[in-house]
């Protein structure tokens, strides 16, 4: 494919280059003869460092910063260079699937993408989802991977997706990858806001800076003709109003859903012992939905997903009817295993107060007893965070035990301490497996465990940068072994 086609598909002035592009990247040791380099600056690494080893590999043409030194290749300027970069790369990844759309907010992303996926497959559409899980494909099989993955890398899935047939993506839009370019140039035909509470301020300067990161999605990166489709919870605290009032500004199709939602309003939530009873009206009918999910934040997740569903074409007898098959995501609520005491263990990826609260309140009306809640908190990021989750699982629960998260490159008893402070009467047990053996061992009959903060991880991390170590820890399956310990004595 030309450059000179490829930059005026995009909008880009590349003086008439008429040289063949073999592809793109950003690393430039993935460079061949005919690459696109896109050398951007970083906060650790500056791409522009790259360019003479990008341009002796073969760089045809470098994006970059109209200040870079480019020599020996065509320098496509722009102060945007990330943008500029996605909008040429998307002309050259194609074809893509005729239906994408995106989710973004704190929480919820990963499972309101994965339900998204399932509506679709159950209603006959060969579809798939990009997130924090990986790539799950048509059928069900899944590559790990970023929540949001560079540009090239997640161009060209969508792509391949298209190839093999794949009609209906969903995936997840970080605030990361949103303020860095990573998902531009393909038509989103809708995009769903989960909620909003604080994360990411190790990256983002303050609540309103992350705000507007989630916000691109709505004002910059969705079609002209979308549907945005946003929760309307009872409690929200104002920002999901103000995502709907900038997409109705921009003139997008708004539909809201939740129990202040004018398109599908939830009007009753009731627990039943494998999940919940729900009520809804959509279109103009009331029905009963026997939800197999427990936890009110499940029931915003799956409705955000049957929204995005209607938003795509989706017959709504369709919809629903998938809806009461939905099968819970991989380390969200995830049932681990059974405690030789008959209680329930639990994983979930709350890493945030507000999750963490939102998982406990999930739990607490199939607690008879006690609910013991096992959680830590991630190294290198967010401190601000950490006396606030430990606040919220002091009130919620019945006995916290603070171990360790992922404590890259800090002292791991620093970190505890630190949550500690929200939490002064919480056992401290270091040692995560120790912690999660401990939780099981002293769950009585009618209690339930939690374990919280990495869920489907399967490895902790420790140190940074060259002493980084992932050392293989999967919460669902240290779990399972915890309790057969137990059963044989060994604990």
């Amino acid at each position: 494919m030309k450059l000179s086609k490829l930059c005026q598909a995009a909008g880009l002035n590349c003086e008439g280059d008429d040289a063949e592009v073999t592809g793109f990247a950003i690393d430039n040791r993935k460079v061949a003869p005919g690459t696109v380099f896109g050398a951007f600056q970083g906060s650790q690494v500056n791409g522009e460092d790259f360019i003479p080893a990008a341009v002796d590999a073969g760089a045809i043409a470098v994006v970059a910063r109209p200040e870079a030194s480019v020599s020996g290749a065509l320098h496509i300027a722009d102060g945007t260079p990330r943008r500029a970069f996605a909008a040429l790369a998307a002309q050259f990844f194609s074809p893509v699937p005729e239906h994408i759309v995106a989710v973004t907010g704190t929480n919820g992303k990963t499972s309101t993408v994965e339900m998204t996926r399932q509506i679709w497959r159950m209603a006959g559409e060969r579809a798939a989802s990009i997130g924090t899980l990986g790539v799950t494909t048509p059928d069900e099989s899944v590559s790990t991977g970023l929540t949001t993955p560079d540009i090239v890398t997640f161009l060209s899935n969508l792509s391949g997706l298209a190839r093999e047939g794949v009609t209906h993506v969903a995936y997840e839009a970080s605030s990361h990858g949103l303020s860095q370019f990573r998902n531009e140039g393909i038509p989103v035909k809708a995009a769903a806001f989960t909620n909003f509470s604080r994360d990411h301020l190790d990256y983002h300067a303050d609540m309103e800076e992350y705000f507007a990161a989630k916000m691109r999605l709505f004002s910059e990166v969705i079609s002209d003709d979308a549907t945005a489709v946003i929760w309307m919870g009872a409690g929200d605290s104002g920002w999901n109003a103000r995502v709907a009032e900038q997409a109705e500004q921009r003139g997008l199709d708004v539909m809201t859903v939740g129990e202040q939602g004018r398109d599908i309003r939830l009007t009753r939530r009731e627990p039943t012992q494998l999940g919940q009873s729900l009520t809804v009206e959509h279109d103009g009918t009331e029905k009963t939905i026997n939800l197999p999910l427990i936890g009110a934040y499940q029931v915003s997740n799956a409705l955000t997903a049957a929204g995005l569903a209607l938003a795509t074409g989706i017959e709504a007898s369709l919809v629903w009817d998938a809806v009461v098959r939905l099968q819970p995501v991989r380390g969200r609520l995830e049932r681990a295993v059974i405690a030789p005491s008959g209680a329930p263990v639990y994983v979930d990826y709350a890493h945030t107060p507000d999750a963490l609260e939102a998982a406990v309140s999930a739990l607490r009306p199939h607690v008879g007893g006690r609910l013991i809640t096992v959680f830590g908190a991630g190294g290198d990021r967010d401190h601000g965070k950490r006396a606030a989750m430990g606040e919220a699982a002091a009130r919620t629960s019945d006995l916290v035990i603070v171990t360790d998260d992922n404590p890259r490159g800090e002292h791991a008893a620093d970190i505890r301490s630190q949550v500690l402070e929200g939490a002064p009467r919480a056992r401290e047990i270091g040692g995560r497996r120790e912690a999660i053996r401990e939780a099981i061992r002293t769950a009585g009959s009618d209690d339930i465990v939690l374990v919280a903060g990495k869920g489907h991880e399967t490895g902790q991390i420790i140190g940074s940068g060259e002493n980084m170590r992932v050392l293989p820890f999967d919460d669902v399956e240290v779990a399972r072994e915890c309790a057969a310990q137990i059963v044989r004595g060994d604990a």
